[in-house]
């Protein structure tokens, strides 16, 4: 697969229906410095607009200290100049340490950092070179621990505005109070930012609390003992302790008959609120809840909706003042479960209710990001009849986009034609009834409608051979043939007589729909599936606050452009997947246009605007170069390297700020070299190790190409990296029988029992026979696991913007320098505890306290508490303390390559060793990040080795 494909697609999510821009992509002209589709050759075909190209680190004329001319400041052109000097015997008396020690400084230098905009540097930056920067070969943060001023200093850097609204996982608001505390209300089951006080005011006393009317329902009607209800019934409320599903059960009895029968319970929600007030307060029950049945359901376990009135209580003055606010507290709370199931009634499916739910938070939390005739048109779907949410829910999650009318089913939606036609009248729905309303863009669609005995009977009825096959997507590009050659006018009445009326969901309601699941879920790989997989008990997400003080989108604008780049992302990914070139290559230069208009600043890692950088990844150009980085996969696999390179030096000049800085700084200097130019690939490798942003694989990748292209007569300097990347890393030998010994595939050995298994089995079996080590194979998923677990009260901490949904598994920040930088406190604080041996302790406290909710990177299945605890027991405090902060520094470069097993063994109760081993199997060989994370445990103090294993040597 192409770099950057799974990324692409995971942005892109489930992929589009309507594509609202489509035509404007397909058509509008390109304002782009790259012609790829006139030049199949790989040559540039540049405008003006390309002339902005990014420059690397060069220097004015400076004076060669051989022969006295001027050259150019350029590290290759000074290599080349001295090696000819030297060659025609100029000052032979220079050796090379003289050489070395030579200082070809220039007056001034410039680095170009984007177009029309450079930066003056120092002195001392100009004398400053690759290799006499401080280079770690595992490069990344300083481990200096930051102190506690400068921690502060940072936190005071948040971004904040004068109207900060906080919201907690259940969704309530609030205004900012001024000792910071949080208001949870997590008991609640409501996701809207609406915090309306109720109805009723709260101020009143317990005597007028009395008669005050609720209106609910009774639930649970297949429970009941009595099937039939009557209009203004009177019913009354009884606890029911043991109950084994609900200890806070309220039973709902009829009063009018002498042997009280069961009609159902009280909801949950309302009945956790209404029983300790029952209980706690000694409300009397007897008679003292009655209600009156106001309507009767059409279907005996239905819902039915009641009202019911506290008609007498009696409080406990023994119980104080105190209580009556607990009490007061406890009622409010009832009332708010009543005021928000008013309009989601128990008959409600819940998919239905989810679908409401999400409309709702999006319209109150993102509402500048729609017209009014938008919100209008949402808005009215809330009014739709019940049948005609539930079926339009229905249909917006198929896969689609065309119907047939006939075989619309479901239980839930009693009348289907009707549901229909109110769809259809207000907009949620198309319908093709007749061949005039059939265009020739659906016919596919519509023609896939059809079975296979339908399309042959209608290819049978045309007297057309089938001569392309009898699978159905033949039959079909048989029939389209047909009909665009004009043969065959009569196929839409054809078509029409057998699927009768078709549906589908209007562009208008899918485009709307799709930009509220998108602003609720913030990414493509979520929908209302979530929903369901958290009503099961399938997902349970942590708990956490929503402290928002920014806006993701501020304008509609910035969420228009957002769109449009996701379309035209969706368009690239299905061009690749179609093998349509020429739509591929368009999609790169439309990005490179676009990303191009608006290149971002250069902001230091320093300044306050990194706090909200990590919100940068919603915006239209972050996605136009995902779509740029997977174009580059295909130039280079087309060996088009000088357009590839054009695009990588547009991605560095754009996007200076950025962790994938690396990976394009790797490749532009690799496809120099396939160019035949290996100074400029030297001169951008370089270059890369002077940036920031180039980390762990990337820069030990870097590192290693400057000491193999930077041999003299290209340099005549070692750079003082080399001895720390040069390192040995100790090696262990083992064979085994293998099973196959084909070149791409996955070497499969017989292990000691004779079944098949992997190099890693085959590993685990050597150290357990000989050194009594026990492991398992982990590749990343137990110190992943391991962090997320040490570090839950960080990770999940109140901060804000970083939590937006209560359907988030980590914080937006997680993979950013943000993440460090604004809770540095925190971090090191658990740190120091983690140091001075306490981590075994936070383990079990994290994993008995949180064990089965979702969390990124933490693997509950997969890892037991029995292995945590010897991988945290078996590692001296200092080294786990100094991963975990690798970790937190820079979760996304070390978040992936770290070795494949992890060992331990024991030396008697309390004491033990732990080792981590990556294994290769034949013609493998490590990774860049393999490699930079081997260094960097090394580092750490840990035991680690590559483990090699070979086919074993038979011998006639």
């Amino acid at each position: 697969m192409l770099a950057g494909r799974e990324s692409l697609s995971r942005l892109i999510g489930k992929r589009r229906r309507f594509l609202p821009h489509l035509q404007s992509i397909l058509s509008s002209p390109i304002q782009s410095s790259l012609n790829l589709l006139s030049d199949k050759n790989g040559s540039l075909a540049e405008t003006e607009g390309s002339k902005d190209k990014v420059e690397m680190p060069n220097c004015d004329l400076v004076t060669c200290p051989v022969c006295g001319n001027k050259v150019s400041g350029e590290d290759y052109t000074i290599n080349s100049h001295l090696d000819g000097c030297l060659s025609r015997g100029t000052k032979r008396k220079l050796t090379q340490r003289t050489l070395l020690q030579l200082n070809f400084g220039c007056s001034q230098s410039k680095v170009q950092i984007s177009s029309g905009e450079s930066e003056q540097l120092s002195t001392s930056d100009l004398d400053k070179s690759p290799c006499d920067s401080e280079q770690n070969a595992t490069g990344g943060f300083s481990k200096t621990i930051p102190s506690e001023e400068q921690s502060h200093d940072q936190r005071r850097q948040l971004p904040c505005t004068e109207s900060v609204i906080r919201i907690d996982i259940a969704g309530s608001t609030e205004n900012p109070i001024s000792d910071g505390s949080v208001n949870i209300m997590d008991e609640l089951p409501v996701l809207s930012t609406d915090n309306e006080e109720p109805r009723h005011c709260m101020d009143e006393t317990v005597d007028s609390i009395s008669g005050m009317p609720i209106d609910t329902f009774i639930v649970g009607r297949r429970f009941s003992d009595e099937k039939d209800v009557n209009l203004g019934a009177s019913i009354s409320l009884l606890r029911d302790p043991d109950n084994i599903k609900d200890s806070n059960a309220i039973k709902v009895v009829s009063a009018s008959s002498a042997c009280s029968k069961t009609l159902g319970y009280l909801p949950r929600e309302l009945a956790q609120y209404l029983s300790p007030l029952i209980e706690k307060y000694c409300l009397s029950f007897e008679g003292f809840l009655q209600g009156y049945v106001i309507a009767v359901p059409r279907h005996s376990v239905d819902a039915v909706p009641i009202q019911i009135v506290c008609q007498n209580m009696m409080f406990n003055d023994e119980k104080g003042c105190d209580n009556f606010e607990d009490f007061k507290h406890l009622w409010r709370k009832a009332l708010q479960v009543v005021e928000f199931a008013k309009n989601r009634p128990p008959n409600t499916t819940k998919y239905q209710q989810n679908f409401c739910l999400l409309l709702q938070e999006v319209l109150t939390s993102s509402n500048h990001l729609f017209t009014e005739d938008e919100k209008k048109f949402i808005e009215s779907f809330t009014s739709l009849s019940e049948d005609s949410q539930r079926l339009f829910v229905r249909l917006y999650t198929r896969k689609g986009p065309w119907f047939r009318m006939s075989t619309i089913m479901y239980p839930e939606v009693c009348n289907p034609q009707q549901a229909v036609k109110e769809l259809s009248a207000t907009g949620y729905l198309c319908l093709i009834e007749d061949i005039t309303e059939l265009h020739g863009d659906d016919m596919k669609d519509i023609l896939s409608l059809l079975t296979v005995s339908e399309l042959r009977d209608i290819l049978c009825t045309l007297r057309k051979k089938r001569t392309h096959g009898s699978r159905k997507q033949n039959l079909i590009a048989s029939l389209l043939s047909c009909y665009k050659g004009g043969t065959c006018p009569v196929l839409p009445h054809l078509i029409l007589e057998r699927t009768e009326i078709c549906i589908r969901t209007s562009s208008e309601a899918e485009s709307l729909f799709w930009r509220a699941e998108r602003l609720f879920f913030l990414n493509g790989e979520q929908d209302l599936s979530a929903f369901l997989l958290v009503d099961l008990g399938i997902v349970k997400y942590p708990t956490f606050n929503c402290i928002i003080s920014e806006q993701i989108f501020p304008s509609k604008s910035d969420l228009l452009a957002y769109e449009e780049a996701i379309e035209v992302a969706q368009l690239m990914d299905q061009s690749l997947e179609e093998n349509s070139f020429d739509l591929v290559l368009r999609c790169i230069m439309i990005a490179e246009s676009r990303t191009s208009r608006s290149p971002e600043k250069l902001i230091d890692s320093t300044t306050p605007e990194l706090m909200s950088r990590f919100l940068s990844c919603f915006s239209a150009s972050w996605v136009y170069s995902k779509v740029i980085l997977l174009g580059i996969s295909f130039l280079e696999r087309e060996h088009r390297y000088n357009d590839a390179i054009h695009l990588l030096r547009r991605l560095l000049n754009c996007f200076t700020c950025d962790r994938r800085r690396g990976y394009w700084t790797v490749r532009l200097s690799v496809d120099l070299e396939h160019m035949g130019c290996p100074n400029e690939s030297l001169s951008v490798a370089e270059a890369g190790l002077l940036d920031p942003w180039v980390r762990a694989g990337s820069r030990m990748a870097l590192q290693r190409r400057v000491l193999r292209l930077g041999k003299p007569p290209r340099r005549w300097k070692t750079p003082s990296f080399s001895e720390s990347i040069k390192r040995k890393i100790k090696e262990v030998h083992i064979q085994g029988r293998p099973l196959n010994c084909e070149a791409g595939r996955k070497s499969r050995f017989y292990g000691e029992d004779g079944e098949q298994c992997g190099v890693e089995q085959l590993a685990l079996h050597y150290y357990a026979t000989e050194g009594g080590w026990q492991g398992v194979h982990t590749e990343s998923g137990i110190w992943l696991t391991i962090f997320g677990l040490l570090m839950w009260d960080v990770l999940f901490s109140d901060l804000p913007n970083v939590f937006r949904t209560r359907f988030q598994t980590a914080p937006l920040d997680l993979e950013t320098d943000h993440f460090y930088l604004a809770r540095t406190s925190l971090i090191e604080s658990q740190l120091q505890k983690i140091q001075e041996g306490l981590a075994e302790e936070i383990l079990i406290a994290s994993w008995e306290l949180h064990i089965g909710t979702a969390c990124r990177g933490v693997n509950w299945d997969r890892h037991s508490l029995s292995d945590l605890r010897a991988a945290v027991s078996c590692i001296r405090g200092p080294c786990l303390a100094s991963f975990c902060r690798h970790l937190a520094q820079d979760y996304r470069s070390w978040s992936s390559g770290m070795p494949d097993l992890f060992l331990w063994r024991f030396h008697g109760d309390y004491k033990g060793e732990a080792k981590l081993v990556e294994v290769k199997g034949p013609r493998d060989q490590l990774s860049e990040q393999q490699r930079a994370w081997l260094l960097l445990l090394m580092d750490c103090g840990f035991i680690v080795e590559v483990c090699k294993v070979s086919p074993a040597i038979t011998f006639p």
